[in-house]
Formats: C-alpha cells, sequence, structure tokens
C-alpha cells in the first residue's frame, strides 16, 4: 500500500472525566478521498484539529510525510491581524504557488479581496478562509463543514473545484450530497473509535445499520452467556478448586464487559403537534412584487399552495428568499399585487438566525417559557426532563444556558420549541444547519407524515429532493419560477444547472479549448459535442468504476497480514499499481467532469 501521507493511530484524548477519543485511528494517502462521520459531539472536529496540529491528544502517535503541505478549513476561521482578505489568503501560500489562484477563488466565492476582515459576516469570513486552504493547492486538505454559510451555486461550484484538484481530502459535512460526490472512503467515528469503509459515503448508512446490527446481536449473545455461567455458578456440579476459580474469574470479566459496553447514541424522537385541519386553500399569492429602492427582490408571482403541498424555495444568498417567504406568511406586504392566507391556520416557524433562542435562558427555560418542569406539547403538559431527552438532551443540561450550546444543539433546541407547537403550516428557514445526518434523517420523516402544510428553505440539495413537491426557484431579476418535485427535478426541467456551474464550464472551455480536442468555437456558433467526445463522456463512467475496483482489490491485498514481509516484490508491485490506478481515475475523473460541464454549457 502507498504510503500514508497523515497517519493517526491509537489516539486517545478525555475532556472533563469523559473520554472522547478511545484509539481513534485515521490514515490518508496521496489522492485519497476520505468522508469522516459521526453523530454530532461525537469527536470529529477534534480529531481532524489533531491531524492538523493544532490539539495535541492526551496519547497515540501523529506522522505527516516529511515535506508534505496540510490545510485545514476549521468552523470557525480567525482573520485578526490582516488588513484585507487578500493579505489573509496571500499568507497562506507558499513560494511556489500560484499567485493567481488567490485573487481567482476569492472572485468565485463572491469577494473581492479588498474586504477588512473586522467587516465581515460569519459567512464572508468563510469564504475567504475557503480561499485560504484552496489556494495553495496543498497535498492534504483537512476540511470542517466547507458548504456552511454557502449558497446552491456556490456549494456547486466548491464541489467542482475540489474535484479538480489532486489533493488528498478528509471532509467533515452535514451536507449529504456533498460528501457522496466527493469521498472514496469512509471513516465512522463511534463512541471514540473509527471503523473505515474503502466505499463512498453512499454506502455509508447502510454498512452503519449493519455494524450496528451485529453489535446488538455480539451483546445478545454475551448476556446469554452470562446467564449461563451464573446457572452454571448457583447449579453446577462442585469441580476441582482452580477451575471453579478461573470461572467465577471469567464471569466476571463477561459482566464488566457488558456493564462497560457503550451503545450507540440514542435516536432523537422527532413528532410534529398537528392542530385541527386547515382550509384547503392555504395561502394564494396574486402578481405580487417588492423592491427596496431600485432592487426588485420579488417580480409579479402568482402562486397558490394547497393544504399537504410541501413547497421548496431555493435560490443564492441575498436573493431575498426569506423575504419571499414572509410576504407569503402574511409577515411582510408586498408593494403591489395581492397575499392572502386560507381558513384555520396554525404556524410554528423554524427561524435560520436561532432569533428565537436567548442566550441568556437555560434550556429548561426556554423549553417551559419560564413555567417550572412542564413543556406544554400541543397543549399537553409534559415533563421538560422526559422532553429534553427526546431531543438527546441529557438531565444535567437542563440548566445550561443557550450560550454555551453547540449550534447542533440550539438547531435541537430550537427543533423542540417548533415542534411543541400545535399547528398545520410549518415554515422551516434553514433547518439543517447543524443538524448531524441521524437528526435530518429523522427530520425527514417527520415532515414525510406531517399532515399539514411546509414551506422550506434550504441549500441542502439532498434534503430537498427528499421533502418538497415543489420547488420555488430564484431565476433572477425578481424572477421566481415554480417547477414541479425537488431539487434535481427542477435543475432537470430548467434544462441547466445553476449558474456558477455552468460559468465555470464556459471559463474552463475559454481557457482550455485544446485540452478536451475541440477546436475554438466561432462567436456566435452552436455547436454540439463530437462524436468523440460523446464516446468518451458515455465510457468514462464505466473506466473509473472499474478503476476504483481495482483500488478496493489492491488495497484489500495490501492490508493481507504480513504481506510485505512474505513477498516484498510483490508488495512493491501491489504499491505502484495502486499508485497507478489512483492516479488514472483521477485523471478520468477530471476529464468526465470537463466534458459534462461542456455538455451543460452547450445543450442548455
Amino acid at each position: 500500500m502507498a504510503p500514508p501521507l497523515l497517519l493517526l493511530q491509537d489516539t486517545k484524548l478525555t475532556f472533563g472525566g469523559t473520554p472522547l477519543l478511545e484509539g481513534a485511528e485515521l490514515s490518508v494517502s496521496a489522492g485519497e478521498r476520505v468522508g469522516l462521520v459521526g453523530r454530532n459531539g461525537s469527536g470529529k472536529s477534534t480529531l481532524l484539529k489533531i491531524a492538523a496540529g493544532l490539539v495535541a491528544a492526551d496519547s497515540g502517535a501523529r506522522f505527516v510525510q516529511p515535506g508534505a503541505t496540510v490545510r485545514y478549513l476549521p468552523q470557525e476561521p480567525d482573520l485578526s491581524g490582516f488588513e484585507t482578505t487578500l493579505a489573509y489568503v496571500e499568507a497562506g501560500m507558499g513560494p511556489g504557488d500560484a499567485e493567481y489562484r488567490a485573487q481567482y477563488l476569492l472572485g468565485e466565492l463572491g469577494l473581492t479581496g479588498t474586504e477588512h476582515p473586522a467587516n465581515l459576516s460569519g459567512g464572508e469570513a468563510r469564504r475567504a478562509a475557503l480561499a485560504r486552504v484552496l489556494a495553495p493547492e496543498p497535498d492534504i486538505l483537512l476540511l470542517d463543514e466547507p458548504t456552511n454559510h454557502l449558497d446552491l451555486p456556490a456549494i456547486e461550484w466548491l464541489e467542482a473545484e475540489i474535484a479538480s484538484l489532486r489533493s488528498a481530502l478528509v471532509l467533515i459535512s452535514h451536507d449529504r450530497r456533498f460528501l457522496q460526490d466527493l469521498t472514496r472512503a469512509t471513516v465512522w467515528l463511534d463512541r471514540g473509535r473509527t471503523r473505515r469503509m474503502e466505499r463512498g459515503f453512499g454506502f455509508f448508512e447502510e454498512w452503519r445499520d449493519q455494524v450496528l446490527e451485529e453489535e446488538e446481536r455480539d451483546q445478545q449473545k454475551l448476556a446469554r452467556k452470562i446467564v449461563a455461567e451464573e446457572h452454571w455458578m448457583r447449579y453446577g456440579v462442585t469441580a476441582r478448586r482452580k477451575r471453579n476459580v478461573r470461572r467465577v474469574g471469567e464471569l466476571a470479566a463477561l459482566r464488566a464487559q457488558y456493564r462497560e459496553h457503550r451503545g450507540a447514541v440514542g435516536t432523537i424522537s422527532v413528532t410534529a403537534t398537528e392542530a385541527e385541519v386547515s382550509g384547503k386553500l392555504v395561502m394564494e399569492a396574486e402578481h405580487i412584487s417588492k423592491a427596496y429602492g431600485d432592487r426588485v427582490i420579488v417580480r409579479d408571482l402568482s402562486i397558490r399552495i394547497q393544504r399537504g403541498d410541501r413547497i421548496g424555495i431555493v435560490g443564492p444568498n441575498g436573493a431575498g428568499k426569506t423575504t419571499l417567504l414572509k410576504m407569503l406568511t402574511g409577515e411582510l406586504a408586498p408593494d403591489s399585487g395581492k397575499a392572502k392566507m386560507g381558513t384555520n391556520i396554525e404556524m410554528a416557524t423554524l427561524d435560520q438566525r436561532r432569533a428565537a433562542l436567548d442566550p441568556n435562558r437555560s434550556v429548561r427555560d426556554t423549553l417551559t417559557d419560564g413555567r417550572g418542569d412542564q413543556v406544554f406539547v400541543g397543549g399537553n403538559p409534559r415533563h421538560v426532563i422526559g422532553y429534553m431527552k427526546d431531543f438527546l438532551f441529557t438531565p444535567e443540561q437542563a440548566g445550561t444556558a443557550v450560550s454555551k450550546l453547540s449550534g447542533g444543539e440550539r438547531g435541537r433546541l430550537l427543533l423542540a420549541c417548533a415542534l411543541a407547537q400545535a399547528s398545520n403550516l410549518m415554515v422551516l428557514d434553514e433547518p439543517t444547519n447543524d443538524l448531524d445526518l441521524e437528526t435530518l434523517d429523522l427530520l425527514e420523516e417527520m415532515i414525510d407524515d406531517y399532515a399539514g402544510t411546509v414551506l422550506l428553505v434550504s441549500h441542502d440539495r439532498d434534503f430537498l429532493d427528499r421533502t418538497v413537491t415543489a420547488t420555488i426557484a430564484y431565476e433572477g431579476d425578481g424572477h421566481w419560477e415554480v417547477y414541479a418535485g425537488g431539487y434535481s427535478d427542477m435543475v432537470a426541467q430548467r434544462g441547466h444547472g445553476v449558474k456558477a456551474k455552468a460559468a465555470a464550464a464556459a471559463a474552463s472551455a475559454k481557457a482550455a479549448p485544446a485540452k478536451a480536442g475541440a477546436a475554438p468555437l466561432a462567436s456566435g456558433a452552436k455547436r454540439k459535442l463530437s462524436f468523440k467526445e460523446k464516446h468518451a463522456l458515455d465510457q468514462l463512467p464505466k473506466r473509473m468504476a472499474q478503476l476504483e475496483s481495482d483500488i478496493a482489490r489492491l488495497n484489500n491485498t495490501l492490508h493481507t497480514p504480513n504481506f510485505y514481509t512474505r513477498d516484498p516484490a510483490g508488495f512493491q508491485k501491489a504499491t505502484a499499481e495502486l499508485t497507478k490506478a489512483q492516479a488514472e481515475l483521477a485523471k478520468a475523473e477530471e476529464e468526465w467532469l470537463e466534458l459534462e460541464m461542456r455538455r451543460e454549457e452547450l445543450e442548455g
């Protein structure tokens, strides 16, 4: 196997008496694309910081190949000490790095390079940090939630940009589509330990469920064995004293093993409290428009939303998605046109800014509104501790201030508050922020089972595909269009992807027309892919699948115990074949991506 560029072995770390990492491991070789997944609070970000050399583990080994460059994207970047965003990005580059990439990446991410860091929003600071880690094209990229605060065009652009790099990648993300498209191996951090699967995230959930089922069966077998040994202790025929002592010791060891087993973290209990059925017509907008000065947010939109509809609203940051949401729900009046709500509407809202949470209030007081120990769920009282447990809070957290909670915990708390209200209309503005994959699964199930109507703003493509029945998409200049189905259906009906991807394809074709063997286009001419390009586009996925299969086979071969000791020449040969296959796969993926983007541009 190719020697790793980065290796963590037997990593252990304890915070406040509670073990966070108990022998976690991570190995990254050249060109590998690894997804690091696990529940919120499992230690993913901490493990990535240890890999980046920013946090010291209590014990364990960390190895970085001499000369290898590592770049780490934190969730909360620090830009203090720099006069401009361009200076911040350039400070992360080395002598041999291409200087133009700093300005290019900032421009692609919506920044000019002249911004002062003190004036940046959280999302803008994160975009600058992304430019800083991508600009040097490092040997290893460690990315912690890179899609946070990015809109859909930026997410799809970032996905294409990372795919074009030759850097090895370790990626933490709650965006399923992003993980599926970019990873070829998955490391699962669970209860302080890591398990690795040599396949991308698309296969993770099935594998995880199999592992947990096997673990549960093993625990059941252990419990039965303990019962059998206890029966022998009480009723078995007395044997030699030495044998008795041994079996007593074995029983004690079995009991300790059963007692010390850390079960999987429980699942959140997500159930919406439903009010009486609303009228058939939930809301209607007729030719509504809204502008701020010369900037038009909504231009002449008409839509009817009926009971049971699930409507997604998508568009770039700043397009006016939240403004449109407020107009549809009657919170904001249009400049012209008419918007009205139906009859018997009971609305529950989830605000993307978490504005409904008072940072100085405790978890208990937030849920009970300061009314003791009872939380009213749909008008019926429940003890606050029991309701907290439904959302994976511990009893000890009842008195914790909201300001001390993690982003994921604040998201779950706001979800708990919203779902306690009886409703038949649910308005969710970026509900997926900071939620882990398991909680997203259950939120999707809740929306599917909800008898009322749902209005949803999200940048999560997979979440939209799984939940909505229609999509309102921003088309530019205040125009919004309604498409049937989820995000992927909307893209198919429009005939092209987001504007950022089309622009990237145009830039790619303009910069290197000879790379794909195509002649420059005549001004204003329209052409289709050549036969050779179409054939390559059809055959490359098969070639990539074969290479992925070869890589998995070679990895299995190289992991054979004592392989190097028994057959050094065979080991070296397999290592060379693996390196060649990984390089060919990276080249094939880059060629396929370029042809696919060109096809979208030309045929769209």
